[in-house]
């Protein structure tokens, strides 16, 4: 059967979930539920199935892609229900679908997050964070494959806004997916490295939508 994607959240209790984890857990799913993956050939066969963008732990989603191939044709209408039926809390399949781009197209991400402050006035924070991020050049260093490295990141945001909500900052941003990306968990530890007063006590993340280069919705 040709390449197939899923459309998935993944919240609650499920955020702990490693990327290992949560393959494995897809692949028990898929076999509870009388579903059979395609293995690829030669020496060592391997699950024909691949998240798109791997999220880290920690971090809630509900717009998770994952493309895989079956054995057999099948009702997408009805996979996702009974997928989901055999998956651990926190996972659920909204959509099974025949995929219509390129995983190399997949460009934006929407993201929303909350900066929680035990005792800075949120309402102070949320200016420094807006004028802190209205700079075209947020360099700060991160580890990459080959050592740390440094990175501007102001580069790979394209749009941020910051609105105060009781002793918390709400972040409604879009940022890039790839080439490069961007984790969202770099627009804090940027705080931390540039402007400590203004870095969080506490953040959180969650996915929101997937884009192509023209923003229109990735699918």
């Amino acid at each position: 059967m040709d390449k197939l994607r899923l459309r998935f959240k993944k919240t609650g209790r499920a955020i702990y979930i490693s990327h290992l984890d949560l393959m494995h857990t897809m692949q028990r799913g898929f076999s509870r539920a009388g579903y059979e993956l395609r293995y690829s050939e030669g020496f060592n066969p391997h699950p024909l199935i691949s998240i798109l963008l791997p999220l880290s732990v920690g971090a809630s989603s509900v717009c998770e892609l994952m493309d895989f191939r079956l054995k057999r044709d099948c009702d997408l209408t009805a996979l996702p229900a009974e997928l989901t039926a055999v998956l651990p809390e926190g996972l659920e399949i909204i959509e099974a679908y025949e995929p219509q781009r390129k995983s190399a197209e997949l460009k934006w991400l929407q993201v929303e997050g909350v900066f929680e402050y035990d005792e800075r006035p949120a309402d102070k924070m949320a200016e420094l964070l807006k004028e802190f991020y209205s700079g075209k050049e947020i360099v700060i260093s991160k580890r990459t494959k080959r050592g740390m490295g440094e990175s501007n990141i102001a580069e790979a945001i394209r749009s941020i806004d910051f609105t105060q909500d009781g002793n918390d900052v709400k972040i409604s941003a879009v940022i890039s997916a790839q080439e490069p990306t961007l984790n969202p968990e770099l627009l804090a530890e940027a705080l931390r490295q540039l402007l400590p007063e203004a870095a969080p006590d506490f953040a959180k993340f969650t996915r929101i939508e997937t884009f192509d280069a023209n923003m229109e919705i990735y699918r």
